[in-house]
């Protein structure tokens, strides 16, 4: 069962999430804002992380960037996500180190889409 950690800050849209992606066999792990999203990616090391990149403490922007360097996460496959839909904002999260982006409000089947993709390109029991 694949594990997701959901960064998430907002808790109506993180508990929808969650409970959509348990529902379809993942197991998944929360976090509120960006410097417990790198702490518990570090003490859990999920398959994929969600990230939310409006988040309190620390922005799902840094988070990304921090998490990219760290030895441990540095391969785990990262979507953010953002209610940001400016020209260009899609190509600041891959220049943070996400491996894909997505707007809110999220379209559940086009997120799963991107989540099964990137799990099957980065499978890392291979």
């Amino acid at each position: 069962m694949p594990k997701i950690l959901l960064v998430e800050d907002n808790e109506m849209n993180r508990d929808m999430l969650s409970r959509r992606l348990q529902r379809r066999g993942f197991e998944v792990v929360v976090a509120a804002d960006g410097k417990s999203g790198i702490s518990i990616a570090e003490a859990e090391l999920p398959d994929l992380i969600v990230m939310d990149m409006s988040l309190p403490i620390l922005d799902g922007w840094e988070a990304t960037k921090q998490l990219k360097l760290i030895s441990a996460t540095r391969n785990i496959p990262i979507i953010g996500c953002s209610a940001h839909a400016m020209v260009g904002d899609r190509e600041r999260g891959i220049e943070a180190g996400c491996d894909d982006y997505d707007t809110k409000p999220i379209e559940f089947s086009r997120l799963l889409g991107k989540i099964e993709t990137l799990l099957k390109k980065y499978d890392r029991n291979k």
